[in-house]
């Protein structure tokens, strides 16, 4: 019998259900986790990108840790400004973004970090905890940068995992610029935004994951899914991870290009031919 039916009150169906039967499945499935996320007790529509990780981390403030750990470390860094306004984004690996929401399973609920392509809208790499601290962050970060390069500018809001010391130095430390969101302005990431409503909107509001296995196998199952099938129109009815893949293409061939045109030519001698 399916135990995610029975939590939320719906009569268990033998057969496949209908259209109409899934639609109030989803229904009640929001009303039961939304709330705690801001997809539909807020009032807001639900065609909207949901509001993000400064919401869902249960400490409410986690900026004021992030600045607490560099007070004790005698520095504050004041230069994490947003630099995407007005940025025409048109090629992979310009700009990622990385954000945080939460899962629920079971009796409780875990924390889930992706970091995304901006121009492709493909994710790059993710990592679920059961804790807010850095590590999580950083090790899908070291994922994100061996298998797909360097970009020029990583965004992220302003949560203590991503301005903590740790973060903030892993992105010096690669040549990468720093850009910020500004305070509770989701629009600023909206693409990562888009992709917590889609996931939890046709995958983890309808299954209700049991425990961290579950939720682990089934997020990945979805992200594959997500990268390699899903079409997306504002892709040109491509996916994300085609896009990724023939963007680098052409900036390789345009890098080659201008190497050819910009290296030195040697002289050629010229030998005159004899009468």
């Amino acid at each position: 019998m399916n135990q995610t039916w029975i939590a939320l009150g719906i009569p268990f169906m033998s057969s496949s259900p209908n259209a109409a039967h899934r639609r109030v499945i989803h229904s009640m499935a929001l009303s039961r986790f939304a709330p705690h996320d801001g997809d539909a007790a807020g009032g807001r529509r639900e065609d909207q990108p949901q509001a993000g990780a400064a919401l869902d981390a249960p400490d409410g403030n986690r900026r004021s840790q992030a600045k607490a750990e560099y007070d004790e470390a005698g520095t504050w860094p004041q230069d994490l400004s947003y630099l995407l306004r007005n940025l025409k984004i048109a090629r992979p690996n310009h700009v990622w973004a990385a954000d945080i929401t939460y899962i629920p399973i079971g009796r409780g609920f875990l924390y889930l970090v992706a970091i995304i392509d901006w121009a492709s809208r493909a994710v790059l790499a993710w990592r679920i905890s059961n804790t807010m601290d850095t590590s999580f962050c950083l090790a899908a970060l070291d994922d994100a940068l061996a298998r797909f390069g360097r970009p020029e500018i990583f965004n992220t809001d302003q949560g203590s995992q991503f301005t903590s010391a740790a973060f903030t130095g892993a992105l010096t430390a690669a040549g990468i610029q720093i850009s910020m969101d500004g305070r509770g302005r989701w629009m600023d990431n909206v693409f990562i935004e888009r992709l917590w409503r889609s996931l939890k909107h046709e995958d983890i509001y309808l299954k209700g994951y049991a425990d961290g296995l579950e939720a682990k196998d089934a997020i990945a199952a979805w992200m594959k899914f997500y990268n390699n099938q899903r079409l997306h129109q504002a892709l040109g009815y491509q996916t994300p991870m085609a896009v990724w893949r023939e963007g680098m293409k052409a900036v390789d061939m345009m890098d080659n290009a201008a190497a050819l045109t910009t290296s030195p030519q040697q002289k050629q001698k010229t030998t005159p031919l004899a009468a």
